[in-house]
């Protein structure tokens, strides 16, 4: 199974952010979306990736974009984590049917049922245009991220 890669259309999904609301990728149309796909909510590793991305927010919402965390972890697990860390992000469950939305991506890892640590980029016209893996135990920090919005932004200057 392979990501998806940069050019192709986001599969769109509704996941539960909590236990009586959901988001649909479609919501967002018009913005840009970042997918930020995690192994597990208390990791170490994990824990340092969100907490950048919830420095970032400010600067991610300036390039016209969201940030969404999704993991297989529960949303009871998602909300004492949100709360524990003092995170302001959105994160979904990819809980049942268990990584439906992580396979839809190409990043399930179906050996130990979590999803890989894996990055989109996705365009207001719901078009990826970044696609990146990282290795498990490896944060893959935001330079990606930002570099790709950066480009999504002077592109939609120039054709303006």
């Amino acid at each position: 199974m392979a990501p998806l890669s940069v050019g192709t259309q986001a599969p769109d999904f509704t996941l539960p952010t909590t236990p009586d609301q959901k988001v649909s990728l479609s919501e967002f149309k018009g913005r840009n979306v970042i997918l930020a796909f995690y192994p597990a909510d208390w990791s170490p590793v994990c824990g340092d990736q969100l907490a950048l991305y919830n420095e970032l927010r400010e600067q991610f919402a300036d390039l016209n974009a969201t940030l969404l965390g999704i993991s297989v972890d529960g949303v009871w697990c998602h909300l004492a984590f949100e709360k524990d860390r003092g995170f302001h992000l959105t994160l979904l469950s990819d809980f049942e049917p268990k990584g439906e939305v992580a396979r839809q991506y190409g990043v399930y890892r179906s050996e130990d049922g979590t999803s890989e640590r894996a990055l989109f980029v996705i365009d207001g016209m719901g078009v990826i245009r970044y696609s990146y893996v990282s290795p498990v135990g490896v944060n893959p920090g935001a330079n990606g991220i930002l570099k790709s919005l950066q480009a999504i932004t002077q592109q939609k200057g120039q054709a303006a």
